[in-house]
C-alpha cells in the first residue's frame, strides 16, 4: 500500500528555521531531494560533475555567478545550472530558495568541504 500524500506549506517550514546556507530537506522525489535555504551574502564557487541543480526562488533576488557572466534571478523565476558548471550562488539580501539536488549530493560540490558544507537535515 502507498502512503497517502500530504501537501507541505512552504511559508510554514521556512518559519522552522533561520540559519542561513543550512538546506532542510522537505520531500523526495524519486533520486532527488526537494530542500529550503535561505541565502544571503557569497557563497563558494563549485560544480557537480555528475548532477544539475535547480534554484527556485521564493521570495528575495538570487544573483548566480557563473566564470563569464552574472544571471538575476527573482521571486518566482528559477535558474537550473547544468551539471559540470561551475557557479556561485549569491544574495545581498536574505532570499528564500527551493532546491531541487539529487540525493547524497554535497551544496559546496566535488571540492574540498569548507565552511560553508553542510549536511543537509530533515524537516
Amino acid at each position: 500500500m502507498t502512503a497517502s500524500p500530504d501537501k507541505i506549506d512552504i511559508a510554514e517550514k521556512f518559519g522552522q528555521f533561520s540559519e542561513q546556507w543550512q538546506p532542510k530537506i522537505v520531500a523526495d522525489l524519486d533520486d532527488y531531494e526537494i530542500k529550503l535555504v535561505r541565502l544571503e551574502g557569497d557563497f563558494v564557487w563549485h560544480q557537480h560533475e555528475d548532477a544539475d541543480e535547480m534554484f527556485f526562488v521564493i521570495d528575495g533576488t538570487l544573483r548566480m555567478d557563473f566564470r563569464d557572466r552574472q544571471v538575476h534571478v527573482g521571486a518566482g523565476e528559477m535558474i537550473v545550472v547544468p551539471r559540470g558548471v561551475e557557479h556561485k550562488p549569491f544574495a545581498a539580501a536574505e532570499c528564500r530558495i527551493m532546491l531541487l539536488e539529487r540525493k547524497g549530493v554535497p551544496n559546496t560540490g566535488d571540492g574540498p568541504a569548507s565552511d560553508r558544507t553542510a549536511a543537509p537535515e530533515r524537516l
